[in-house]
């Protein structure tokens, strides 16, 4: 394997990822085609995924915030002067 290459229990590389594949777990869910045992190691692998797509998006979200606060500093050291 690569280092680009990733299997399906891997930490996924970006919220994009991440994101498409909780929707390939949902659907697959949602199909009803798989073993109770199958159905609950998916429905763990979704659980973390969701839980990993949240962290990212609260970590965008506060970066975004810092970014804006440091932009609302700059601008009111700039308009005092």
């Amino acid at each position: 394997m690569t280092g680009n290459e990733r299997t399906e229990t891997e930490n996924p590389a970006s919220f994009e990822e991440a994101f498409t594949r909780l929707e390939t777990v949902v659907r697959r869910l949602e199909s009803g085609q798989m073993s109770l045992d199958q159905s609950t190691a998916l429905f763990e692998e979704g659980m973390k995924l969701a839980k990993s797509c949240t962290e990212m998006l609260n970590s965008a979200e506060l970066k975004i915030q810092r970014l804006q606060q440091g932009l609302a500093e700059q601008l009111n050291l700039v308009s005092d002067e």
